[in-house]
């Protein structure tokens, strides 16, 4: 996450940290189960936040080594992680060797960076060949979308889909209270990205919730993509 989270680090760590709160909850089982492959000798997860998407590596069997802007948020998965070495650092310039991971980690972080296509470049960097970028991002289709007062409800879509615009958005919901920023891209975007940087896109889901939760009206329309994208050999 970028260091404009900074400010926000109180207010993520409540948010994140409230068990079946937001929508990680309910979407991050396929994640997991149908987009990861097996763990190798290390996965490094960019964009980490608090730790919670490194903590669930871990007890996945992932060796993590785990990487964000923010240093209040770094410190918070420091204190709450001992398996896990958090890092300090951009996610286009990862102060890590060449082709030194097996896998890379993206949950929800490539559309918060501020250079998506760089962010996947150095990606491929530190990847080995035949390595894996998973990601989770806000579904390019359905970002910055609107539900209506319709009843029933009905979205509404945005205009400028082919337009990367900046967006910013202060939630308040059961007392707490959370400013997300970050982009909008297209799928096409996503892709040119990857291929751009060597990727070859392997699995692509568009998850729906698990059931009888607060975010069933995205069991008809995706909230978010999951990619799996592998390296290819050189």
């Amino acid at each position: 996450m970028p260091a404009e989270w900074e400010p926000e680090t109180d207010n993520w760590v409540r948010w994140a940290r409230t068990p079946g709160f937001d929508a990680y909850w309910y979407f991050r089982d396929t994640f997991f189960d149908d987009i990861l492959p097996p763990p190798g000798a290390r996965t490094l997860e960019i964009g980490c936040g608090e730790g919670r998407v490194s903590r669930d590596l871990v007890a996945r069997g992932h060796r993590v080594v785990a990487l964000d802007t923010a240093v209040g948020l770094v410190h918070h998965a420091r204190d709450a992680d001992a398996e896990t070495h958090y890092l300090v650092a951009e996610s286009d310039c990862i102060p890590l060797p060449r082709t030194s991971v097996d896998l890379v980690v993206a949950y929800n972080v490539l559309q918060v960076v501020p250079d998506m296509t760089a962010t996947v470049a150095e990606c491929a960097r530190v990847l080995r060949s035949g390595g894996h970028l998973c990601c989770v991002i806000a579904h390019p289709v359905t970002d910055l979308c609107g539900w209506t007062d319709d009843d029933p409800p009905r979205l509404t879509v945005r205009s400028a889909y082919f337009t990367s615009e900046r967006v910013e958005e202060t939630v308040e919901r059961e007392g707490m209270t959370m400013t997300f920023r970050g982009w909008t891209h297209s799928l096409e975007d996503y892709a040119i990205a990857l291929r751009d940087a060597g990727f070859a896109i392997e699995l692509i889901r568009e998850p729906k919730p698990a059931p009888d939760t607060r975010y069933q009206r995205w069991s008809q329309l995706p909230l978010f993509m999951s990619i799996r994208a592998v390296k290819h050999s050189q």
